[in-house]
């Protein structure tokens, strides 16, 4: 009988251990307990080897509470039991009980082996502890276990997580011996880490230690070459590849890191022609080629792969496809592809599986300007991280929403522990403060961004910077950029220089450049160039914008378009057109922005009939911009041949609703005499912008309809529509030309107080004219001593002509005087007053006049005129 005993226990062991083994391959919830069961039963719950894999099999089950019991009641608790539950735990997302498990173990003294510290090192990995792992490290070599290559590979890859290859290549030195997978994991490292040529040279150690490479060897490498952009070594690497065996056709890993090495070369070619010869190409294999056209900027094709990718079997777009093509839509401002995108992601129910769409349609829905479908995605997305916020801030700020992003900031802040917060927050909000009234918000975030730690930022600082200039505190902005002088780069200087040009901060613009360049850390680019040139443009220094073009030939490789384009647009306002047409001739291949800058310089500068014989050769075609100046150009002819063909043109293209096309059209109207149509193309638009409403009070009170302009303005005043200083000048000149004295002087009193525009030249140009036109010179000479601050020659020049035609040579020899000061190499105020003393028979004081002309050799510009002969006047 004891031996028939003996037979059954042994053959229920057997049957227990061959059970495991086969649950192993098929883990279900009632296979271990039923296991358990009947190990219990039979006596066989205390071998360790059977307690071992049952705790092992309750983890792959999901029943790590099961495990943690089972392992409680065992009386010996050897390594491998201490494994398995360790095992079960972290297998079950319970790292951290595992951690503790791991440390008790130590702890009580039971011993560990190669495979604990293995766990041990997942487990840390899991948890991002990878500074702990210089512990687990000592304890392999206390406990003579450094020489596993396993255990060694997983030291190295914790290390490398943790940014610390250098602990991770000293690990890789040590080695006693190293397999294929250890020369793998650095070299994989090393290209993950930044360091490809660290790869490179592994690589170089590795062949000539006679190790033998394979695909995974190769993966990396060529990665490596892709990183540092070598085509050549890419090349020879793809020629080894194809001789060591592992064709890129069969190997589809290797494959994939070929099409991205020629994607990131340029080499789209290559790329193309190694995806399609790949037998079984996986979704790697197409989000390579997919994202290598975007790098490249072939976005048609972007869109033929992805529409193709989708016809294929058994392969379907994932998350990296969806959002590389919703990142190019948003680039692109496709809202159209952006929202068929979106509805691919809800059929294919990727919202509620991976944040990162959400995210990047929202970024998308916020590039296109769709602001509310972005806020509406955004509301719907329960659960939402960090990124949802800063996607969601951003759209609001491009898209002009500026309060609303302060708002959905300030909740954010109130959302998150200050520890969750990245720099990506700030980068976000800060574009929101860029005017005088957001300039104590844009200082807390300032604050708050100094509180978390970004203070030391570049990036951050470079921000701050921009924030400042466009909140009109150039005080801070500099204080900005001197605080940071140990570090600040080409980006803060081009944040100041660029900034401030950009925001009509000239001067500042060029005294920064000239401190960037007396410095000599850093030197210039285009950026920086664009806004000094853009700042001698508006200066009117054409012999420095000069310079800065020489500059720009000397130390920059190519010539931008974009920087062609500027020295265009400074060469136009400083009435240098010869040498614009000369930059516009050696663009190579000039884009509309070329065309539109030209044909406005030429316009702005009485060659209108330049500017319309430019637009006939126009290569491109033309937008609203290209036609604002051609319509400038007619109204400077005083031609309604041009602007009507013009305006035909614009009808059939629809551009005629556009604001700024509609002031154009009625300025060209009006000044050539067909108030009426002016008048009409005014009333027919369906947004009339400032200017519009500008152009047609101006069109009055040129043709003496004064009382028409007062009740537009009163029209505009009562529609919403703010004045600017270009209305009152407008309004101010109609009053004059029809005589409303007392109207015009409430108007110029109400500017301020009423209105807050503040009066500049040109509004007390009009006023003194004015009171000259009605004789009343003394009130005029008087409101010119009551402003109280130098006025400019222009104010002068008003009363001279004003005393000229009222023939008052005592006051107006006293304005002559004034201006002769101002503005000696002036004709024309000699000629004015010398007509003055001829109406009135001074010909002495006139004739010394006439000869004071004759031997400085002043001259006055000639007036000209001209006539329509396509209109048969």
């Amino acid at each position: 009988m004891p031996n028939r005993d003996n037979k059954t226990a042994e053959s229920s062991f057997m049957y227990i251990r061959d059970l495991l083994r086969s649950s192993m391959t098929r883990a279900e919830a009632e296979t271990p307990r039923s296991i358990h069961c009947f190990a219990l039963k039979s006596g066989f719950l205390q071998d360790m080897h059977t307690s071992s894999q049952l705790l092992t099999l309750y983890g792959k089950a999901g029943d790590y509470v099961s495990s943690l019991g089972l392992f409680s009641e065992l009386k010996v608790k050897d390594v491998i039991a201490w494994n398995s539950v360790i095992t079960a735990l972290n297998q079950n997302g319970r790292s951290t009980a595992a951690l503790g498990d791991f440390v008790e173990m130590i702890q009580k003294g039971n011993g560990f082996d190669s495979t604990t510290l293995l766990l041990a090192l997942s487990v840390l990995s899991s948890l991002n502890l990878s500074k702990v792992c210089p512990l687990v490290h000592c304890l392999a070599i206390e406990a003579g276990l450094v020489y596993d290559a396993n255990l060694c590979n997983a030291l190295m890859n914790v290390y490398a997580e943790g940014e610390d290859l250098s602990s991770a290549e000293r690990a890789f030195t040590r080695m006693e011996r190293r397999d294929t997978v250890s020369w793998n994991t650095i070299l994989t490292k090393c290209v993950a880490s930044g360091h490809p040529w660290k790869s490179l040279e592994y690589f170089k150690w590795m062949t000539v230690s006679g190790q033998v490479a394979d695909n995974v060897t190769f993966s990396s490498v060529i990665s490596a070459c892709a990183s540092l952009e070598e085509l050549s070594l890419g090349e020879s690497f793809h020629g080894m590849v194809i001789r060591s065996g592992y064709v890129p056709e069969a190997y589809v890993s290797v494959g994939n890191s070929i099409i991205s090495m020629y994607s990131k070369c340029g080499d789209m070619d290559a790329a193309l022609t190694v995806f399609e010869k790949l037998f079984c190409k996986d979704v790697i294999s197409w989000n390579a080629i997919l994202n290598g056209f975007a790098s490249n900027g072939m976005f048609q094709e972007v869109f033929g792969i992805f529409n193709e990718m989708q016809l294929v079997d058994r392969i379907h777009p994932d998350i990296a496809t969806v959002v590389t093509v919703a990142s190019i839509c948003g680039d692109m401002c496709l809202s159209l592809e952006g929202r068929a995108i979106h509805g691919y992601t809800v059929r294919r129910e990727m919202l509620s599986r991976a944040l990162v769409v959400v995210n990047s349609l929202i970024d998308m829905y916020g590039k296109c300007g769709l602001t509310r479908q972005a806020e509406l995605l955004f509301k719907i997305t329960t659960d939402r991280d960090l990124v949802s916020w800063n996607s969601m801030i951003s759209a609001f700020v491009q898209n002009g929403f500026t309060q609303e992003a302060k708002n959905l900031f300030k909740e954010v802040v109130s959302e998150y522990s200050p520890s969750k917060f990245s720099l990506s927050t700030v980068l976000a909000i800060l574009p929101s403060c860029y005017s005088s009234d957001s300039l104590i918000f844009g200082k807390s975030v300032h604050c708050w961004q100094l509180k978390l730690g970004f203070g030391n930022n570049i990036l951050s600082a470079n921000s701050v910077i921009n924030m400042y200039i466009g909140c009109i505190d150039l005080t801070s902005a500099f204080l900005m950029l001197e605080v940071i002088s140990e570090t600040r780069d080409l980006a803060s200087w081009n944040s100041v220089i660029y900034g401030c040009a950009s925001n009509g901060h000239h001067s500042e613009s060029l005294r920064a450049f000239q401190a960037m360049s007396h410095e000599g850390k850093v030197s210039h680019d285009m950026i920086t160039l664009l806004g000094t040139i853009s700042a001698c443009g508006n200066l009117g220094l054409v012999s420095e914008g000069r310079c800065f073009h020489g500059l720009a030939i000397k130390t920059l490789r190519e010539s931008e378009t974009q920087l062609q384009n500027t020295l265009i647009t400074m060469y136009g306002r400083c009435k240098d057109i010869d040498s614009a047409v000369k930059v516009f001739g050696l663009i190579s291949n000039p884009n509309l922005c070329s065309w539109n800058c030209v044909i406005s310089t030429l316009s702005q500068n009485k060659a209108g009939s330049e500017a319309i014989q430019l637009f006939r050769k126009l290569e491109v075609e033309p937008n609203e911009i290209t036609f604002v100046g051609l319509l400038s150009a007619s109204t400077q002819l005083g031609s309604t041949g041009y602007g009507m063909q013009a305006h035909c043109y614009l009808v059939r293209r629809g551009f005629q609703a556009n604001p700024f096309i509609c002031a154009a059209l009625v300025d060209m109207y009006s000044s050539c005499g067909r108030l009426e149509t002016g008048m009409k193309v005014f009333r027919n638009s369906g947004v009339r912008s400032i200017a519009a409403w500008n152009s047609l009070i101006s069109a009055y009170g040129f043709h003496g309809m004064g009382e028409k302009a007062m009740e537009l303005f009163s029209e505009m005043s009562i529609s919403g529509m703010e004045p600017n200083k270009s209305t009152f000048i407008s309004l101010l000149s109609a009053c004059s030309h029809s005589g409303f004295i007392e109207e015009g002087l409430r108007y110029y009193n109400q500017m301020e107080e009423k209105f807050g525009v503040k009066p500049v030249t040109e509004h007390q140009v009009c006023v003194v004219d004015m009171l000259g036109r009605a004789g009343k010179l003394r009130e005029a000479y008087e409101f010119i001593r009551r402003t109280g601050e130098p006025l400019k020659a222009g104010v002068w020049g008003a009363l001279l002509s004003a005393c000229n035609y009222h023939g008052d040579t005592e006051l107006g020899k006293e304005a002559a005087e004034v201006l002769f000061e101002m503005e000696p190499d002036n004709a024309s105020y000699y000629i004015s007053l010398s007509n003055t003393y001829v109406r009135l028979g001074g010909w002495e004081e006139a004739v010394r006049l006439r000869k004071t002309v004759e031997d400085k050799a002043l001259k006055k510009l000639p007036g000209y005129s001209s006539i329509d002969v396509s209109a048969g006047l």
